[in-house]
């Protein structure tokens, strides 16, 4: 059986995005590429949202986007323009059949639909067995994720951003087509970081989120529960159909994902941390993610010498940290930070894409007791 030089475990935003950067780069061009998937992507089972500035590098996937949007806390609220951001959806089904066809063109990459059910490094080769066969590969690149490792450790806290959205299609014009809802927190905390998020793609149709960070995730019915109060209530909608159902959960933790590394094998994606921690936002992480992980093949080091922890990981521990102690406090971080910085700078700093300065001006804009606290937590 042939030996590849790469494989990669799964054909999801990681896995694609690292196999058409592979795909595209002339360096890469005799290097023998393997994707695994276990399904045929063939389903709209999620949607990515993220922010940047110009038209892009997801254009010709884009299903729709926003130049304002909406905050709320429970004493402030902004409706805001965002350039020279822009907010913009990807719809999976979308992702997966544009890069799907891309790869096909790339004659050093191969896709197959296989079932990973073993990956072992041993040293020289990594061993990679699935439900019809092994194959072997110089270094391999596995997005599957087990969450299990992460609560078997407590040295970092784990939350969750666990959500249920509603597509829905109401009967009379509801919503604003060129304004996101980005974090609505004016509706019951319950002792927790609650809030919706709406993305409405015409006036009478949106996705409409229930959104928390938490440890916990809720009932089928708590999660629905909000929602129609919600839509009842802030939006006054009482008459309206569900067209489709997205429901998601992303580990957020500054856990050291490089102890799942080795040096043929690196977890990529959320299984190897690539998610915002303190925001869970998942999708331009991992696209720029990628493109250092091409250009750090390069220099042909140990695959664990690739993560690196910096001061924007430890500023997601901080955050973490506080949300982990008293997760009720989300509401009045958020609010502060948005009342006393703008979306642009917050957008910045959450690219990790600030001056240190800037990482000051925004640390001053939340509630500094929180932070001071959570500092001398961790330093003693």
């Amino acid at each position: 059986m042939a030996i590849y030089d790469y494989i990669i475990v799964g054909a999801g935003a990681s896995g694609l995005m690292l196999a058409d950067a592979l795909g595209k780069d002339p360096f890469f061009s005799n290097t023998k590429v393997l994707i695994l998937e276990k399904d045929g992507k063939q389903q709209n089972d999620r949607t990515w949202c993220f922010w940047e500035t110009g038209e892009g590098h997801f254009a010709p996937v884009l299903h729709k986007s926003w130049n304002q949007i909406f905050f709320a806390g429970k004493a402030y609220s902004e409706k805001s323009t965002i350039a020279p951001y822009t907010y913009k959806m990807v719809r999976g089904q979308d992702f997966y059949d544009a890069y799907l066809e891309r790869i096909k063109r790339y004659p050093n990459i191969t896709f197959a639909n296989r079932t990973v059910t073993g990956i072992t490094d041993k040293t020289t080769k990594v061993a990679v067995a699935t439900n019809k066969e092994t194959f072997t590969a110089k270094k391999v690149f596995n997005s599957a994720f087990d969450y299990q490792k992460l609560l078997q450790q407590d040295q970092f806290p784990v939350l969750q951003q666990h959500f249920l959205g509603w597509f829905v299609k109401t009967a009379k014009p509801t919503f604003h087509p060129d304004r996101a809802t980005f974090m609505d927190f004016s509706i019951p905390q319950n002792g927790n970081t609650r809030f919706m998020y709406v993305l409405p793609s015409s006036e009478t149709e949106a996705l409409i989120e229930y959104t928390l960070f938490s440890k916990k995730v809720l009932s089928q019915g708590e999660y629905e529960d909000a929602l129609k109060l919600y839509l009842k209530e802030q939006l006054g909608c009482d008459d309206y159909e569900i067209t489709a159902v997205e429901k998601g959960n992303i580990p957020m933790s500054c856990f050291d994902y490089n102890t799942f590394n080795s040096q043929n094998v690196l977890h990529i994606g959320i299984a190897g941390g690539w998610a915002k921690a303190s925001s869970g936002y998942t999708f331009m992480p991992t696209f720029k993610k990628s493109k250092q992980l091409v250009q750090f093949l390069k220099t042909d080091r140990p695959l664990h010498a690739f993560l690196k922890k910096d001061r924007f990981w430890f500023y997601d521990l901080l955050l973490l940290d506080i949300l982990d102690h008293d997760n009720s406090q989300g509401r009045v971080i958020f609010e502060q930070l948005f009342k006393n910085q703008t979306p642009q700078k917050i957008f910045k700093f959450l690219d990790e894409e600030t001056t240190l300065w800037e990482d000051l001006q925004i640390i001053a804009a939340c509630p500094k007791l929180l932070f001071i606290k959570a500092l001398l937590r961790r330093l003693f």
